[in-house]
């Protein structure tokens, strides 16, 4: 299990461009584009939803990944959460290995729940622009995001933006990833921190 704590900010379109600028020469070097293909699962009651818990398969261009988020919370656009993740061998879930991996945490027992019923509730594809920021003294993982979250409800195709940057702590003191938000804020007023995840976005346009 790891803790994945990161910072979300919202981006309007308009400053993208300057954003790829700050980041590019905070990196020292050009970011690597990485389309993603993200399928989230629920029960058809949103079960894990109600427990702020996610299950989510993800295809990357090196192969497919599972992932159990559970807990934790957001304040002020820093996100805090328990991540349990590992490779699967195609377009499947396969949650034997995902429940022995979190077995000790108390979510183990909604996702043991959840699995007979899980389905594909919504998805997000989006591409992302990665950079890895030295910022005093962490080690973080810097991502612009642009796609779409996507519904397919009665034939019909339902989607809304995605838009945002997310600051990923990979080491170091949680203080510079908050330094460096406030530093990117600086340079780039329309950003605004995000509590909401594509999660929580796709939920409500599941909802709608």
């Amino acid at each position: 299990m790891a803790i994945e704590q990161e910072m979300k900010l919202a981006l309007p379109e308009a400053d993208v461009d300057a954003s790829i600028a700050f980041l590019t020469q905070r990196a020292g070097a050009q970011p690597t584009s990485i389309p993603l293909e993200n399928i989230y699962f629920d029960t058809p009651d949103c079960a894990l939803a109600k427990v702020k818990s996610a299950v989510r398969l993800r295809r990357t261009p090196h192969g497919w990944l599972q992932t159990f988020k559970a807990g934790g919370g957001s304040r002020e656009g820093l996100h805090s959460r328990n991540e349990w993740e590992m490779p699967v061998a195609g377009a499947q879930l396969e949650p034997t290995p995902l429940l022995t991996a979190c077995a000790t945490h108390p979510a183990a027992l909604i996702l043991k729940l959840a699995v007979p019923t899980l389905q594909p509730l919504f998805r997000t594809d989006f591409t992302r622009l990665l950079w890895n920021v030295l910022h005093e003294g962490a080690q973080i993982e810097a991502a612009l995001d642009r796609g779409v979250v996507e519904v397919e409800r009665d034939g019909q195709r339902h989607t809304v933006p995605i838009c945002e940057i997310e600051l990923e702590l990979k080491g170091g003191p949680e203080q510079a990833l908050l330094s460096l938000a406030h530093a990117l804020r600086q340079v780039i007023p329309g950003l605004k921190p995000d509590d909401t995840s594509k999660a929580q976005r796709g939920y409500a346009l599941y909802r709608a």
